[in-house]
C-alpha cells in the first residue's frame, strides 16, 4: 500500500488549510503532532499566510491521542511527552497572530477535543459531536481542555461531560459557546474555507494584536495549566484506572473500575 500523507496542507487566497489525514479517525501519533507543529511554524512565517483552516479528512475531526501507539512506547512519561508534544502545539495555536479556524466534523474528543478549543474560532457540521473523552481511560482532561472547556461552557457543564464522558451535540455546543457556528455536513469545507477567506482579507495585524490582547486578559495562566495538567496526568496515568479503562478500550468492553481502583 502507498504511505498515507498523514498531513494535507494547502495555501490559497492567504488561507493556510491544515487537514489531519490519518484515517479512520485521524487519531494523534508522534509523528502527525510533529508535522501539526511544523505546519503551524509555517503559518507563523509565512507572511502569505493570514488565516489558518484546521481541519479532518474522513469521519471525524480527530478521536485524540492513539492508544494503540501510546502503549507501545516504553518507559513513557506522560508528564514529558505532553511537554514535548501537545503542550507546545496549543502555545503554537494560541500565540499565532492570525486568525485560526477549526472546522470539526464527526467526532472530537480527548486531546483533539484539546486543539479544537485552542483555534480562534470553531465552525462544526451538524452531525459532529464533542467528547471530553480523557475519562473513558482513566486520565484526567491535558491539552489546555482543562482551562478552554470551562471558559467557554462554564465549570458545571464543564465537570459533568468530563465524569459522563458522554457527547455534546452540536445544538448544545452552539447554545454554550463551544462552536460559533453549525452548518449542513455536506457545507462544512465550502462555508468554512469562505470565512477563512474573510477573515485574510481582514485587517490581520489588528487581529494578531486583538488575539494577543485576550489572551493576556482570559488565558494568562494557560502556561502555568499546562504544566500543571502534565503534573497530574502523570499522576493518573500510572494509576489502576488507567491500565483498566486503556484494556477495557483495546478489548472493546465496559471497564470495571470497582475491581481495579
Amino acid at each position: 500500500m502507498p504511505e498515507t500523507t498523514i498531513l494535507l496542507t494547502e495555501l490559497r487566497s492567504n488561507v493556510l488549510t491544515i487537514l489531519l489525514n490519518r484515517p479512520k479517525v485521524n487519531a494523534f501519533n508522534f509523528e502527525l503532532i510533529a508535522a501539526l507543529q511544523a505546519a503551524f511554524k509555517q503559518a507563523e512565517r509565512d507572511s502569505q499566510v493570514r488565516c489558518v483552516l484546521l481541519g479532518g479528512t474522513g469521519v471525524a475531526f480527530s478521536a485524540g491521542q492513539d492508544i494503540s501507539e501510546f502503549r507501545q512506547a516504553q518507559n513513557l512519561s506522560y508528564r514529558g511527552h505532553l511537554q514535548k508534544n501537545y503542550n507546545p502545539l496549543i502555545l503554537q495555536i494560541r500565540r499565532l497572530e492570525k486568525p485560526v479556524v477549526a472546522a470539526i466534523n464527526g467526532a472530537v474528543s480527548g486531546a483533539g477535543l484539546g486543539i479544537a478549543l485552542a483555534c480562534d474560532l470553531r465552525i462544526a457540521a451538524e452531525d459532529a459531536r464533542f467528547v471530553v473523552g480523557f475519562g473513558g481511560i482513566g486520565l484526567v482532561p491535558d491539552s489546555a481542555v482543562s482551562l478552554l472547556l470551562p471558559a467557554l461552557i462554564g465549570l458545571g457543564r464543564s465537570l459533568e461531560f468530563t465524569f459522563t464522558n458522554a457527547p455534546i451535540s452540536t445544538a448544545q455546543a452552539l447554545e454554550w459557546g463551544l462552536v460559533n457556528r453549525v452548518v449542513p455536513t455536506t457545507a462544512l469545507s465550502e462555508q468554512a474555507f469562505a470565512w477563512a477567506a474573510q477573515l485574510a482579507r481582514g485587517p490581520v495585524h489588528a487581529m494578531g494584536l486583538a488575539k494577543r490582547t485576550y489572551n493576556q486578559a482570559v488565558l494568562s495562566n494557560l502556561e502555568q495549566v499546562l504544566d500543571y495538567e502534565a503534573h497530574i496526568q502523570e499522576i493518573a496515568g500510572h494509576a489502576p484506572e488507567h491500565r483498566e479503562g486503556v484494556s477495557a478500550f483495546l478489548e472493546k468492553r465496559p471497564p470495571d473500575y470497582l475491581s481495579n481502583s
